[in-house]
């Protein structure tokens, strides 16, 4: 006969401790992605894209 375990109080205290990292880390990610882009960096896809253009489709097949 199979007998079932009952998580221990360690296995509990685990679970918690991942649900917290879980949900600290989604909370981090929220707040990363509502980050404004920096007008630098747009500058430089802005640049990026015009230089990918003028090549010609060769580099743009690449992609």
């Amino acid at each position: 006969m199979k007998q079932t375990t009952k998580p221990t109080s360690d296995q509990g205290d685990v679970r918690i401790n991942q649900e917290a990292i879980g949900q600290g880390l989604r909370r981090l990610f929220d707040e990363v992605v509502n980050e404004p882009v920096p007008d630098e960096f747009l500058e430089l896809l802005r640049r990026a894209d015009e230089r990918l253009a003028s090549s010609g489709p060769d580099l743009e097949e690449g992609a």
